[in-house]
């Protein structure tokens, strides 16, 4: 529901800054070729059949590849829509996990989970998780991080 919303509000951005553009053009614009001016119209059309099938598919796709789990030792995230990335964060090396709402999140009473390392390339991030859920993963994370830890002397 999340990325549903997002992608709703950039095509509502996007075609209502279509349409001040094509207000702004109007038919007395003498730089814009005669056929668009005419036709301003056109513009915001062309860009809501653009973004149409982004808005359907992008959220619906997104849900169906970003995966989680938490086992014995190490946090498994995968995520993306058009690239993909597979993270393995070993819970030994998680230096901090952190929750946080946007505003979109917090009125779906949904959360995000940062896991940082040491190393910027293993850390990940978990979004759109139920916000209950995410609070016991922070929990948890941190609690066998803290059991798990090396000692780096």
């Amino acid at each position: 529901m999340l990325w549903l919303i997002e992608a709703l509000i950039g095509f509502v951005l996007l075609v209502g800054g279509a349409v001040m553009v094509a207000g702004w053009i109007g038919p007395d614009w003498k730089i814009v070729p005669g056929w668009l001016s005419g036709n301003v119209w056109i513009l915001p059309v062309a860009a809501g059949a653009v973004m149409l099938p982004f808005v359907i598919i992008e959220p619906l796709w997104r849900y169906a590849v970003h995966r989680w789990e938490l086992s014995g030792d190490v946090v498994y995230a995968r995520s993306g829509w058009l690239s993909r990335e597979w993270v393995f964060v070993p819970v030994s090396r998680i230096q901090t996990v952190d929750k946080a709402q946007g505003w979109f999140e917090r009125a779906l009473g949904l959360a995000t989970v940062e896991i940082r390392t040491a190393s910027h390339a293993g850390s990940s991030t978990i979004k759109g998780l139920d916000y209950e859920v995410a609070a016991r993963l922070a929990e948890e994370l941190a609690r066998r991080a803290q059991e798990l830890r090396d000692d780096a002397t």
